[in-house]
């Protein structure tokens, strides 16, 4: 198994013959990584150890930092009886988000209003080389989930609405895993090198498809919908080679899909032919059970004779392989089972080339941030803003784009200089955070970089009433939207613009022709302000890269960005997407107004 000119089914082959029944349950097992040492790594050879939401080695740690902490933890492993490696999970889910001074791109809603899947593989190709600069070889993405409901929390990880558009997206495995070579076969797990990350297509199934858009609740659902709607995207991430699957933590029509037998193994791994490992999310097995946890042993019993094959422990290791190993010595769990489980790991670790390079390599770290990337994410922004207004039924002339040259303009808003704010959930921490949190362009620094010299730029937060009236500017650019949030944080009922947005939009745009940005990661309330607003913008959750927005709001570039997912009126209507037959939205899918260069 240590030769590499062998096949990589006679490696496992071997590998696995060798095993103990410790060392396969080991393999099955993902550790987080506060609980990982050297030591440890040596003791059991984990298969797996992850950074969970917002877990870094130090605050705005170095490359090299990471490097030396996963170094640490694989040296370990290759000290282990067997020196089987181990690999390094993170949520690198738009740019390498945990890590500071990272190029943070648009998340996936934005992307998908681009509707350009070679952009995102170019945009997931580089996020491969950051993930590498930091020497991770594995990322939980993509997120090819179909949103089907706003209310959702984790809506702004979908592409959109439209099952079509996020299969296109699924390109996005080429970007991160390479293309699988014409002499190789399709469908098999690949990785192109070490410029190249292995991937994780989520959440497994119908994560997108909840009731009332609650997180981790249950699609109800037929086969029909659930393949026409949710499926989609998985024929084609599997076709593409997709090194792991990520199970939901949701249901379909009241089963947990961690313990859902037929979909997990009659049709992802018997019908599609799925090859690589399937993964649980972050103590998912755990959530089998009403309350979680309730009874470990049954959730592992049905968990892993669902087809699970490695699980996200994270923290209680022994108890998870105890209880295994209890159940497959009293034959609870077939030794086929284990066997099959364990194959699909190793095979995955053979054919990204792991073992003959365990380590991180130090010559990678040069591409965490990189010029060239933070130009990617720029032009990644300009294509993903949706023009929803452009002038009212009054105005003589479109307000956008806007002149450069202007006597004193008003910059205003809760995100308009924040860049917590503007790249959201899954930035530097699990939920995002408000404030100066990483290294890119806030909106307000880029219009001073955009503007005429002699352009007068007033910022005001949250200006007075009086303020605005007193003082004659030219225009305002309005920037407000929904705080950071992540997962079941997000989940919003009302889904309405938080305070002081609301009240900033009516006071400025009553006095001020005004352009509003709205920084979200879905369709928000809008109709209630929209008539005060001279321009309406989605700029939905931009990243690091905030001249994105100016590139366009001053005519260098045009609008060309379409809604990926239906503008409600109000939310008593959702869920509606489109070709329902109560669709009756503000803006309905698709819609983008274009503007051209100036």
């Amino acid at each position: 198994y240590k030769d590499p000119k062998a096949s990589v089914l006679s490696r496992v082959k071997d590998l696995l013959g060798r095993m103990t029944l410790e060392e396969k349950l080991a393999q099955m097992t993902q550790i987080d990584r506060t609980v990982a040492s050297q030591s440890l790594m040596k003791q059991y050879a984990f298969g797996s150890v992850l950074s969970g939401g917002g877990g870094y080695p130090a605050p705005e740690a170095s490359p090299e930092l990471w490097m030396e902490m996963i170094s640490e933890f694989q040296k370990g492993a290759l000290a282990s009886r067997l020196g089987i490696p181990m690999i390094y999970g993170i949520d690198a889910v738009h740019g390498n988000n945990n890590a500071f001074k990272a190029t943070i791109f648009p998340h996936n809603i934005g992307l998908g209003a681009t509707r350009d899947p070679t952009l995102v593989k170019r945009i997931r190709a580089a996020t491969a080389l950051e993930v590498r600069a930091t020497g991770i070889p594995y990322t939980f993405a993509p997120c090819i989930a179909v949103c089907r409901d706003p209310r959702w929390g984790r809506c702004f990880e979908s592409y959109g609405e439209d099952p079509m558009v996020v299969r296109s997206m699924t390109e996005i495995i080429d970007g991160l895993q390479g293309e699988i070579p014409a002499n190789k076969k399709k469908g098999i797990p690949y990785v192109g090198g070490q410029a190249k990350v292995l991937g994780s297509a989520k959440h497994y199934v119908g994560d997108g498809g909840t009731v009332k858009g609650i997180n981790e609740n249950n699609t109800i659902a037929t086969w029909h919908h659930l393949l026409s709607i949710h499926m989609p995207a998985y024929y084609e991430a599997v076709e593409k080679g997709i090194g792991t699957i990520m199970v939901s933590y949701s249901s379909y029509n009241g089963l947990k899909m961690s313990a859902d037998h037929e979909l997990v193994t009659g049709f992802l791994k018997n019908k599609m032919k799925f090859k690589g490992f399937v993964i649980s999310d972050w103590q998912a097995i755990d959530k089998i059970t009403s309350p979680p946890h309730a009874n470990y042993t049954y959730s592992v019993l049905v968990a892993i004779n669902a087809g699970l094959d490695m699980v996200m422990v994270p923290y209680n290791y022994t108890e998870f392989m105890d209880d295994l190993a209890l159940l497959v010595k009293n034959k609870f769990v077939p030794m086929s089972r284990i066997d099959d489980a364990v194959s699909r790991i190793l095979r995955v670790k053979f054919a990204m080339g792991l073992f003959e390079m365990p380590l991180p390599d130090p010559k990678m770290a040069k591409y965490l941030g990189a010029p060239a990337h933070r130009e990617l994410a720029r032009e990644a922004v300009r294509k993903s803003l949706v023009l929803l207004k452009n002038g009212k039924p009054s105005a003589i002339k479109p307000l956008l784009p806007l002149p450069k040259k202007a006597n004193k303009i008003l910059v205003t808003g809760t995100h308009a200089d924040d860049i917590g704010n503007q790249c959201g959930g899954w930035t530097i921490a699990w939920h995002g955070k408000s404030g100066n949190t990483t290294v890119g362009t806030t909106v307000l620094e880029a219009v001073k970089k955009t503007v005429d010299p002699h352009t007068e730029v007033v910022f005001d937060k949250k200006p007075r009433l009086s303020y605005v009236k007193s003082h004659n500017f030219d225009y305002a650019i309005v920037v407000v939207g929904e705080v950071p949030y992540s997962e079941t944080m997000g989940d919003s009922n009302n889904l309405t613009i938080p305070d002081p947005g609301p009240k900033i939009i009516t006071d400025v745009c009553y006095f001020v022709k005004c352009v509003v940005v709205l920084i979200t990661g879905r369709p928000v309330v809008i109709q209630p302000y929209l008539q005060h607003i001279d321009a309406l913008v989605a700029a939905w959750l931009p990243g690091t890269e905030g001249l994105g927005i100016t590139d366009v709001l001053f005519g260098d570039y045009g609008f060309s960005g379409q809604l990926p997912s239906t503008w409600f009126k109000t939310v008593d209507q959702l869920p509606m997407n489109y070709g329902d037959r109560h669709y009756d939205p503000l803006f309905p899918y698709g819609f983008g107004l274009t503007t051209k260069p100036v």
